[in-house]
């Protein structure tokens, strides 16, 4: 029997106009392999926000109805050409109950589920048993709306540490969700981590975590305090969440002052220390600026969960997926700053909200 649904989407028409709107959507009985869930919980990463609201100028949000709606620069279309016209259905990840399945999956009917796959800012969602994890019994919903992303990127830096040969790792912003599983993560597995955050408040939330080198980009002594961290724990591999401006470029050379210290004579090429640097995301969206002072053996690249997970093999995933399970409550706990439903995402108000991207801010859709 067919399912009348109701999907959050993103449009972009040719004349430059950005619409996220509410669309009916007829879902089919799930076949062989599949599951329809009951949505009840769905995060609003920074990476569903690309897709629903691209190069718009916040600025120009309007309610026409109940079409949201707002400009593109002319400059961003270029880029935007691909998805002229197209119906894009948001949300990464969610959780929810299973209500109807396929005729080999019927053990799961009345099972919680964590799913991983789009379109999960709907009403209802068909998908494949295999992009879902099956939540112990009593589990709420809310406790496994979150934990494909932020869990898997955080044992994903871990994991391309391991595979990479490094050691200890940076991170920034770190007072993040993401970044406190990370600090949960390192502590637990003897892992070297740097934190690097905005405010005193955000060191104090981290060290009473636990985290051993946490240091404030606020403060005069910033680029001091981030060089002796660096030294303590022998770290060349750096994840920055905010891609724009200087903030790779400053950990770079960072770790190029501390290779300095062990070399014994002068190279004009620098130290022969690699030095990685990986951008995973786009919280300032303006140029990453280079201030190239740390020689010559380094690397910088674009790092993102859906390709990590392709490299790694089907063993080391699953046993990542296993730990997420095991540690849903505890080392991969996310919390909310508020809960919305799908009519009130679509409100100028509450958009301008979840769209800062305040660090520790979360909200949750409550389809």
């Amino acid at each position: 029997m067919d399912h009348e649904n109701l999907e959050l989407r993103s449009t972009v028409t040719p004349d430059g106009t950005l619409r996220l709107h509410l669309e009916p959507v007829v879902l089919p009985a799930p076949g062989p392999g599949q599951l329809l869930v009951r949505v009840e919980a769905a995060p609003i990463n920074p990476s569903d926000l690309g897709l629903m609201f691209g190069p718009a100028d916040m600025e120009t949000l309007a309610l026409e109805g109940k079409v949201l709606t707002a400009r593109i620069p002319d400059r961003a279309m270029p880029a935007m050409q691909a998805r002229i016209g197209q119906s894009l259905p948001v949300g990464n990840e969610g959780a929810g109950m299973v209500l109807e399945a396929g005729p080999d999956q019927q053990h799961l009917l009345g099972r919680r589920v964590a799913m991983l796959g789009g379109a999960m800012y709907a009403r209802l969602r068909l998908i494949e048993a295999k992009d879902c994890l099956v939540l112990p019994e009593g589990a709420a919903a809310e406790e496994g709306a979150a934990l494909f992303v932020n869990p898997l990127t955080a044992l994903g830096f871990i994991e391309t540490m391991r595979a990479e040969g490094h050691t200890a790792v940076v991170h920034a912003p770190a007072a993040s969700n993401l970044g406190q599983m990370l600090v949960r993560i390192c502590k637990a597995d003897g892992i070297g981590l740097v934190n690097i955050v905005r405010s005193p408040e955000q060191v104090t939330l981290l060290r009473d975590m636990g985290a051993t080198h946490v240091v404030d980009s606020s403060t005069d002594s910033f680029h001091e305090d981030l060089t002796e961290a660096i030294a303590a724990t022998g770290a060349t591999l750096s994840f920055d969440a905010i891609g724009g401006g200087e903030m790779t470029s400053t950990i770079l050379n960072a770790m190029e002052t501390v290779a300095a210290r062990s070399m014994t004579s002068y190279d004009r090429y620098g130290s022969s220390v690699l030095k990685q640097g990986y951008i995973y995301g786009a919280l300032d969206t303006g140029p990453s600026v280079l201030r190239r002072g740390f020689g010559f053996s380094w690397r910088i690249g674009g790092w993102l969960l859906f390709h990590a997970l392709q490299r790694l093999d089907p063993d080391t995933v699953q046993r990542m997926r296993q730990r997420v399970v095991d540690e849903m409550t505890t080392t991969f706990a996310s919390h909310y700053t508020a809960r919305i439903t799908l009519e009130e995402a679509l409100q100028p108000e509450t958009v301008a909200a979840y769209v800062r991207k305040s660090t520790g801010a979360k909200y949750l859709l409550t389809p």
